[in-house]
């Protein structure tokens, strides 16, 4: 039987040192799964995640939440089979009944999800991505890797990432190893540059940037010193995360711009780098520069929405509606259960957007981010740097996967980057 028998949960460290909701679930005839949620460093619009303060772990402690487990969830959910999922997540979005949830948390919500998941799998002698996407989830994703920080260091470049894109590997296998390569490469070419770098939370390189073309001709200098070619074998994609002024425009490259103006340098940079994607280059709460962005640039690269769509459905429908972007980014931890998470990408599916599955800041060692990207089918993975355990464990779940599926899986390499216009309804 399937039926869930104990729901339990504990603190455990993140890999900044930062308690995380580790979740388990059991069933009746010993089936088990396990779940740990990622934390988050920025907060808006979103699932909430719920933490102590106080003096104890700096105010992030965990103990509310362990205790709102064992008291409300577990009885609400003991009893139940774990094969519904849908059914659970409806009845653990009630048990929270407000509309961030923000009583017992989306770091609650999502752990007890994922781990009934994983539970429901292991009962059903599945791999996870095959338990949720069917028995034809075989796509596996491109990853976007960060492998450089610019706004987050002391420097003056205005783009927070540059992430390498491992487009032209003929299987993920290689794409891994790529990555691997050219992140030990830049670390040669900034050593070259006299740069001192240190690494981020995400395993990325963080020198003073002077200019953002300087970062881009680094990254690049790297892909070829790793014998690949920029372009053919390796694109570029940015999270530029820029935010506006009070006034709405930007101050970006030197100047104030308005959204044609950032067009502008976009297509600028387009036209003398790879890029295959732009996320967050505008802030999120400018729908109309957005569709503007989308109108002057969305046939020539891909133009992701993080702080745009936040993982919500509903704001991914006023995007298509105003014809705002043309990619999607999917954080488990913004929507707050695995269904939630699921319908969004769906959604996106649906509307014409590429959809891009993402890990956050503060991980842990769990895997559900490469699960899922599989089982949703959305061919990119952006899970920070090709080191660090807690980063490296998603492209090590992948290669897992991809050695089960054989010769059934898919890498889809530039195909899952053709630039897409949004299907604006009529």
């Amino acid at each position: 039987m399937s039926v869930i028998r104990t729901v339990r949960a504990r603190e455990i460290l993140d890999g900044r040192g930062v308690p995380a909701l580790e979740v388990d679930v059991r069933l009746a005839r010993g089936a088990t799964g396990r779940a740990s949620v990622a934390g988050a460093v920025t907060t808006g619009a979103f699932a909430a995640e719920i933490r102590d303060g106080g003096t104890r772990y700096a105010g992030q402690g965990l103990r509310t939440a362990i205790a709102s487990v064992a008291q409300e969830v577990e009885p609400a959910l003991s009893g139940r089979s774990a094969l519904d999922q849908r059914e659970l997540d409806s009845l653990l979005i009630a048990l929270d009944g407000t509309p961030l949830k923000s009583r017992l948390g989306g770091n609650v919500l999502l752990g007890v999800s994922l781990a009934v998941a994983r539970a429901a799998a292991d009962a059903r002698g599945l791999p996870l991505a095959a338990h949720l996407g069917g028995p034809d989830a075989h796509v596996l994703p491109v990853p976007l890797m960060n492998v450089l920080s610019g706004a987050r260091g002391n420097g003056a470049a205005a783009v927070q990432e540059f992430m390498i894109v491992p487009l032209g590997a003929p299987d993920l296998g290689e794409a891994v190893r790529w990555g691997a390569e050219i992140w030990h490469a830049l670390g040669a070419v900034l050593a070259k540059a006299g740069v001192a770098a240190p690494t981020t939370d995400e395993g990325s390189y963080a020198p003073p940037v002077p200019d953002d073309r300087v970062a881009l001709d680094w990254v690049s200098a790297a892909i070829e010193a790793a014998g690949l070619e920029p372009g053919r074998d390796v694109g570029l994609a940015l999270d530029v995360g820029i935010s506006p002024r009070p006034d709405g425009r930007y101050d970006f490259a030197g100047r104030v711009r308005d959204a044609e103006g950032m067009a502008y340098v976009y297509g600028d940079w387009l036209g003398s780098y790879p890029l295959v994607s732009l996320e967050d280059p505008l802030g999120g709460e400018d729908w109309a520069g957005w569709s503007e962005l989308t109108r002057l640039i969305g046939h020539r690269v891909q133009l992701v929405g993080d702080a745009l769509f936040l993982t919500g459905a509903e704001r991914l429908r006023d995007g298509v509606e105003r014809g705002a972007a043309n990619a999607f980014l999917a954080k488990p931890g913004q929507a707050g259960t695995v269904t939630e998470t699921l319908d969004a990408i769906g959604l996106a599916h649906a509307s014409g957007y590429r959809c891009v599955v993402s890990h956050r800041t503060g991980e842990t060692d769990d895997t559900a981010v490469a699960d899922l990207a599989v089982a949703s089918g959305c061919g990119q993975l952006k899970s920070g740097a090709p080191v660090r355990g807690e980063r490296v464990a998603k492209y090590n779940q992948l290669l897992r996967i991809a050695e089960a599926l054989g010769p059934r899986a898919v890498y889809p390499g530039p195909r899952a980057f053709t630039p897409r216009l949004p299907r604006v309804p009529s």
